[in-house]
């Protein structure tokens, strides 16, 4: 009975492919994209069980068990750099997550449809500019004889070098990702109050409900679904998007690297500058994945329990 249900089965399971066959035929260069790009370097993720030798090859390079784990452990500098993408990414979290929702209502509530187009462009603008050319204006207009220092020599302070000094770094971090992405991430939460039923307002405007009620009530119920599933995403990539190597690479220097330093930026210059052993930087990659699925799942639950639907 049991084969001849399976059996039933994969005759329907054939039929539905062939009568969407077109569909499938679409789907078959992303498939093989993926299965290229995405599944087939896997293999390379046994350097990290391994001292990768050059004339060997990754097939070929000596096995040493958990040895480089074991040495993640012990490792100064990236238990900084460790201590510094926890903390970047958690303050860019807190920093920057809320206001393309704040700049989102203000677009939606306060302004005209022109007006709002305007203001959206102007902001959404600085998210095609690379950190490679945002980088050197930002270096320009912070150096020495930048305009930064000129205004504080002008009203009497002293020129200083933001860039190179520990204090000042971070905080720059903060504000030039607010400022590159914050109208490029409120287009999503516009299109979310976009599609809220507009005599939704119309019913609680005659019934006497302010603009302040009409958002508590109306704007915010249509958004929170989305703000809950871009949270997710966030702190999913906060080990990676959320210390982003591009802006810090392009920023820092050694006088910084104290406070700058991230997992990314450490792989980097282990890598191509020291020479370090690929499978330990592999080790260290793993690890840093095992987090983010880790921080993923758990913002997931939260959110469920919360009420919202989440990822799964």
């Amino acid at each position: 009975m049991a084969k001849m249900t399976n059996q039933v089965h994969k005759k329907s399971l054939w039929k539905t492919i062939l009568q969407y066959k077109y569909f499938y035929i679409m789907v078959l260069p992303i498939l093989i994209w993926y299965a290229i790009f995405s599944y087939a370097p896997m293999y390379g993720v046994t350097l990290a069980f391994k001292t990768f030798n050059y004339r060997e090859g990754i097939f070929g390079s000596p096995w040493i068990g958990l040895e480089h784990f074991q040495t993640i452990l012990t490792d100064l500098e990236l238990r900084r750099a460790f201590f510094n993408t926890i903390l970047i990414s958690l303050v860019k979290l807190v920093t920057h997550f809320p206001t393309p929702i704040i700049l989102a209502i203000i677009l939606y509530e306060f302004s005209r449809t022109v007006a709002r187009r305007v203001f959206q462009t102007i902001l959404t603008f600085p998210h095609f500019i690379s950190w490679v050319v945002l980088s050197g204006i930002i270096v320009n207009l912070m150096s020495r004889e930048g305009i930064f220092n000129q205004l504080i020599v002008m009203f009497g302070g002293e020129a200083i070098s933001p860039l190179v000094d520990e204090n000042a770094f971070r905080p720059i971090l903060y504000i030039t990702h607010i400022w590159r992405e914050i109208g490029w991430d409120s287009i999503i939460y516009l299109a979310a109050l976009a599609g809220i039923n507009p005599e939704l307002y119309e019913a609680a405007e005659m019934d006497g409900a302010n603009r302040f009620k009409r958002l508590l009530h109306i704007s915010w119920p249509g958004l929170k679904s989305t703000v809950a599933i871009l949270l997710i995403l966030n702190v999913g990539q906060l080990m990676s998007q959320g210390a982003s190597f591009d802006q810090i690479f392009n920023l820092y220097s050694s006088p910084v690297y104290s406070v700058a330093d991230t997992i990314d930026t450490y792989i980097y210059r282990t890598s191509f500058t020291t020479g370090g052993d690929f499978g330990y930087t592999t080790a260290v990659g793993i690890m840093k994945s095992f987090i983010s699925v880790l921080l993923l799942v758990t913002a997931n639950k939260i959110v469920k329990k919360l009420g919202e639907e989440g990822l799964y």
